[in-house]
């Protein structure tokens, strides 16, 4: 069994973060799509929410390099929707483009419409903003 202290130091995010990328870059995005998630979720309890969806990003890159499209999806939803909740448009925006390119990659064509009009929809808002 871990002590509390072994548990405190797996469940580090900083940590976790830089674990995850690491595995990302040597090309383990299995296992580093596990830690986004973990580090995604950590980050949220601590109220971090930019690098929350950071990492929910990072996971729906990670799904799609190993071409599970359908969890790809799922993550950069996720993260567009926490984007846009605190007013990190921008990178909601990209998210949802990366979101489109997994549903073309299911063949999924009407769910990929429907996210280019609320892409167009965001950006034109963002535009009227400046």
């Amino acid at each position: 069994m871990s002590s509390p202290v072994q548990m405190k130091e797996k469940e580090d995010h900083v940590k976790m973060h830089k674990e995850a990328n690491q595995l990302f870059d040597a090309g383990k995005y299995k296992e580093a799509r596990e830690i986004f998630l973990k580090t995604a979720e950590l980050y949220h309890k601590a109220q971090n929410y930019f690098d929350s969806s950071t990492m929910l990003y990072r996971a729906g890159e990670a799904a799609f390099a190993i071409k599970d499209y359908a969890d790809a999806v799922e993550s950069f939803l996720k993260s567009a929707e926490l984007s846009f909740q605190k007013g990190f448009d921008r990178f909601g925006v990209s998210a949802l483009e990366y979101a489109k390119d997994a549903y073309n990659a299911l063949g999924k064509k009407d769910n990929a419409e429907e996210l280019e009009n609320k892409i167009k929809e965001m950006k034109k808002k963002l535009e009227e903003s400046f």
